[in-house]
């Protein structure tokens, strides 16, 4: 197996596809993940601030109904595999993007994927948030709206820092998974190579470049959540 692996031919073969085609797999797998992960927070920022803030004891309480509602939704859609919510939205992305396959398609099931888990990255960040800060707002006379923008959002702005990387990274993998239904990006190269035509070493040299993504991605998010952290720089 590993002399298969690396036998001269395997690794000529493997460095071709890398110069012909990583540059565009890399940029794909890019776009797809900042365009997702900025539609999740589109979405997943203020569903996660009424899961707070809608509570019964909350600035802004929500109808119990209507806060049971959105806990079922996102729980609901968080508990569905990537690749069977993938298939079950086609006819939305069709819809949307007009057609169900390729790289801007996949950026449709990704978010809706991926929303729920941010609402509830977000819910974390702000339930972190001291409660006295809080009243301490409401009782100078700021609105429910001016506590949240300019208090509740800034104070968990660290730790919506440290949650977004999470969120970041988790996505990445998903795109990954996209590559099945023709997303593009390293995991189709890694599909289509690795799993299709036996060519192993595409498929390793494609998880080393998303690693290696991840570290990244990792390692400014929480350079820059640690810049932003008050506590740090007392």
């Amino acid at each position: 197996m590993l002399n298969d692996l690396f036998a001269s031919q395997a690794i000529a073969d493997a460095l071709e596809i890398v110069r012909t085609q990583f540059a565009l797999a890399l940029w794909e797998t890019l776009y797809v993940t900042l365009a997702a992960t900025l539609a999740a927070f589109l979405i997943g920022l203020p569903l996660g601030v009424l899961l707070v803030v809608g509570e019964p004891d909350g600035l802004l309480p929500l109808p119990k109904w209507l806060l049971r509602f959105l806990n079922v939704l996102i729980n609901l859609l968080r508990s569905i595999p990537f690749l069977i919510l993938m298939i079950m939205v086609f006819p939305l992305t069709r819809l949307i993007v007009g057609t169900a396959v390729g790289t801007t398609a996949s950026i449709v099931p990704l978010s809706i994927a991926a929303f729920p888990f941010v609402s509830r990255l977000v819910e974390s960040s702000l339930r972190e948030i001291d409660p006295n800060i809080l009243e301490m707002s409401r009782s100078m006379g700021a609105s429910p709206m001016q506590t949240i923008c300019r208090v509740m959002l800034p104070e968990a702005l660290p730790s919506l820092v440290s949650n977004g990387t999470i969120a970041v990274t988790t996505i990445l993998g998903y795109t990954a998974m996209s590559g099945i239904i023709g997303g593009g990006g390293l995991g189709k190269i890694a599909i289509n190579y690795g799993y299709y035509r036996y060519q192993y070493l595409v498929m390793l040299l494609a998880v080393i470049v998303l690693v290696l993504l991840v570290q990244v991605f990792q390692s400014v998010g929480t350079r820059l959540s640690q810049r932003l952290d008050k506590r740090l720089k007392k």
